[in-house]
């Protein structure tokens, strides 16, 4: 397996969202785009995938623009377009139609030398769900911490 670089994650996104599956996908991005990424300059906040004509894009995704670059630089939250294969985009189709499920980016991260993404296909919790999430979390590192401790107790 090739060696991966994470250059930026989407941490309120598991929190946000139920994560039922997900997939990678290559970004198209200019010179001074890479740069940023490769620089760690990218925020996924309040990004989103679509599908648009039988093509997936990134919205809502900013990428600081690259200082050394003296013109060429993109607005830094253009849509970009996302490679993925026809047969995935299809099957994301048909998912993303079905009520309450979004394409969100999880992370970025480079592989030889490339920019890729790993989008998760997601369901939008309630506050009440985020709540029981957070609860169930807190009960299992106490459990855990309890196990650790009887451990070395003897």
């Amino acid at each position: 397996m090739a060696e991966e670089k994470v250059v930026a994650t989407n941490r309120k996104a598991r929190h946000d969202y139920e994560i039922l599956e997900t997939c990678e996908a290559g970004i198209v991005l200019t010179g001074g785009e890479i740069k940023s990424v490769r620089a760690g300059r990218v925020q996924l906040r309040d990004g989103y995938a679509v599908i648009l004509k039988e093509e997936a894009w990134l919205e809502n995704v900013h990428i600081s623009p690259y200082e050394q670059a003296a013109r060429e630089n993109p607005p830094p939250l253009r849509r970009r377009k996302l490679l993925l294969h026809r047969r995935e985009i299809g099957r994301l189709i048909g998912k993303t139609q079905e009520k309450g499920l979004t394409l969100v980016p999880l992370e970025v991260y480079l592989s030889r030398g490339r920019a890729k993404i790993r989008l998760a296909l997601a369901r939008g919790r309630r506050q009440y769900d985020k709540r029981q999430a957070i609860a169930a979390r807190e009960t299992r590192l106490e459990v855990e911490r309890a196990r650790k401790k009887s451990l070395e107790a003897p």
